[in-house]
């Protein structure tokens, strides 16, 4: 193993220990020797059982030694990467019939698309939502009926909210199940090149309309570097996916055995099926790390320095930004995926995709190999990949070279020697930047701030031509606190213009700013947040900062005595109303800063200490 990884990992151990060994002890004290139904008085199991569409399914659930396994879905029409998922339960409950076991549908959780509420307000709902889909799973699995879990998800918060709930269950198997992304569109070059030319004024709205829908075209994950195909990475190799199940596209023989499969794999994982295996035995300490490592090789999303934080803590894991900044500082970039790279996720796949990058990361010591998975112990089991031989699903070994080396490359000969997260820390708080897709040339930015409490204004101000010089955006009031963190992915093209243009410019925030954060240097999460006092809430247009991202500072240059006596900025009243927003407040008020996960379950997990 690299020194570093197990440096981290051991540390992250002994900063767990009395989390997660109350954890493990509560998964115990959950677990039982049969099935929990057994233990149900007879109304409640009649009730359980009294929807079942087969006569045969009743009767295998009162047989203690078949295995009923809970289906949670995030299935909704209107998600591009979650319509595939209306066929699954029927797909799941035949083949867990034809070796004996049952599939119950245990509950459906929301699943909310941040691509359709960018700049929206709806898009203020996005990270509340995550919290909502851990209270939706542990809803699901609340009733006690169940041997083992099927979580099916893919997007933005989707993922990270069903293994928050899930992990509460974690005396329970389960397995991830991704549906795959769309089939490649148009270009991201081009698709990316349109949008500069419609915030130019280049271009007009039925052109960008056109380039959207030839990108975003079919069923399926959306398929540039984000988020949502983030998740895909991180979850296999965490090891609750299938080996090489995550970028298979939706509506073919090839996805529809892999969900076969999940299921029957599952129910091997049960008591009944000899060979336990309960999630909190899969994510530990060693796990996580390898998440961790697995989205610096990939440039992966940043919003994972929330999500991979906040789902540790509910295995008693207490992962910190500096250990993430530790890694990436020795964890190479392997793929070159938009908006790192031109390439999409089905050429990343085609290229040799996730296992091929299992491979060399594990040569090279990066990946923890004596981890548990949902195929079983040691994840040298994810260099394989999934194929049909006469219908039959088998694993062959995956490539020992990359396919396309200007798309995914060996952790001898990365694209760059880290992986491109960094900590910045200064007299503005403390936030982290992605310089994955930064030039070199634009990693050090220092230039007059322009103050905007939202990124409407921003753009208002870029139309009337207001920002044509070197300058550094502070965006406030952004945080999770003020206005639930929306992402501030609509700043993108206008930023890039004016970089294009030749000007030096910057964005400062205590917001998010997407997993599509590209070329244009973002200190985000800024932490303590505006709305809590943090000083974002003092800057005044006008004031000098400097970000270097480089040497991890975040620096504004106003003189002490004229920065103590300044006050702070108050938040807008108009923030968090409308579009359902004012359900939300409760929630708002409850979440924890950026570093924690920004969760609303931050407080009561940290108790169980």
């Amino acid at each position: 193993m690299h020194p570093r990884v197990k440096e981290v990992t051991q540390r992250l151990i002994e900063r767990s220990h009395a989390t997660r060994s109350r954890y493990l002890a509560q998964m115990g004290a959950a677990a039982s020797e049969g099935p929990h139904r057994s233990a149900l008085q007879c109304a409640n199991f009649a009730h359980g059982v009294a929807g079942c569409a087969s006569g045969d399914d009743k009767q295998r659930l009162r047989l203690m030694n078949e295995a009923n396994v809970a289906i949670v879905s995030a299935y909704n029409d209107m998600l591009s990467a979650h319509q595939p998922y209306e066929h699954f339960p029927d797909i799941i409950k035949q083949a867990l019939r034809e070796v004996g076991s049952v599939g119950q549908f245990a509950g459906g959780v929301p699943a909310m698309c941040d691509g359709v509420t960018q700049g929206e307000p709806g898009m203020e709902m996005s990270l509340a939502s995550r919290e909502v889909i851990a209270l939706s799973t542990a809803v699901a699995l609340s009733h006690n009926m169940f041997d083992a879990a099927l979580c099916l998800g893919i997007c933005d918060k989707i993922v990270p909210g069903l293994i928050l709930g899930a992990l509460r269950f974690g005396h329970l198997p389960m397995i991830f199940v991704p549906g795959g992304p769309m089939p490649s569109g148009i270009s991201n070059k081009e698709k990316a090149h349109v949008r500069q030319l419609f915030a130019e004024g280049k271009a007009t709205r039925d052109e960008l309309l056109q380039s959207e829908m030839a990108s975003y075209h079919s069923p399926g994950t959306c398929t540039f570097y984000g988020t949502a195909n983030t998740n895909q990475v991180v979850m296999e190799i965490m090891g609750l996916h299938l080996p090489g199940s995550s970028f298979v596209n939706p509506y073919t023989a090839l996805r529809d055995e892999l969900t076969r499969e999940a299921a029957r794999q599952v129910t091997r994982l049960t008591r009944q099926g000899g060979h336990y295996l309960p999630l909190c035995e899969i994510v530990d300490e060693k796990a996580i790390v390898n998440s961790v490592v697995a989205l610096h090789a990939t440039g992966g999303s940043t919003n994972h320095t929330l999500h991979i934080p906040a789902f540790a803590q509910a295995a008693g894991i207490q992962l910190t930004w500096q250990d993430m900044a530790d890694l990436s500082a020795v964890v190479p970039t392997l793929a070159k995926v938009y908006p790192n790279g031109q390439a999409d996720v089905n050429h990343f796949h085609a290229s040799g995709g996730v296992g091929y990058m299992v491979r060399t990361l594990l040569d090279a010591g990066l990946l923890h190999e004596d981890v548990n998975t949902v195929m079983g112990h040691g994840l040298s089991r994810y260099t394989r990949e999934p194929f049909i031989e006469e219908g039959k699903l088998v694993w062959r070994e995956g490539p020992t070279e990359s396919l396309d080396s200007s798309i995914l490359r060996s952790a001898s000969d990365p694209f760059s020697k880290e992986g491109g997260l960094r900590v910045l820390e200064g007299n503005l708080g403390r936030g982290v930047i992605k310089v994955s897709a930064v030039a070199p040339e634009h990693q050090v930015v220092e230039a007059p701030a322009v103050v905007f409490n939202d990124q409407a204004e921003l753009a208002a101000a870029f139309k009337n031509g207001e920002l044509e010089r070197d300058f550094i955006a502070v965006v406030r009031f952004q945080g999770p606190k003020a206005n639930g963190m929306p992402e501030l992915h609509k700043l993108t093209p206008f930023l890039g213009v004016l970089q294009d243009r030749g000007h030096h410019v910057a964005l400062v925030t205590d917001g998010r700013m997407s997993g599509a954060s590209g070329k244009v240097p973002a200190a985000i999460h800024l932490s303590p947040e505006a709305v809590d006092g943090g000083p974002l809430a003092k800057v005044r247009t006008g004031d000098v900062i400097r970000l270097d991202a480089e040497a991890g500072t975040l620096q504004i240059m106003v003189d002490l005595a004229e920065w103590d006596a300044r006050k702070l900025a108050r938040q807008p009243d108009d923030l968090g109303i409308g579009c359902g927003r004012e359900l939300f407040a409760f929630m708002r008020s409850a979440f924890s800063p950026a570093e924690k996960g920004a969760s609303v379950f931050t407080k009561e997990l940290e108790s169980l200490r």
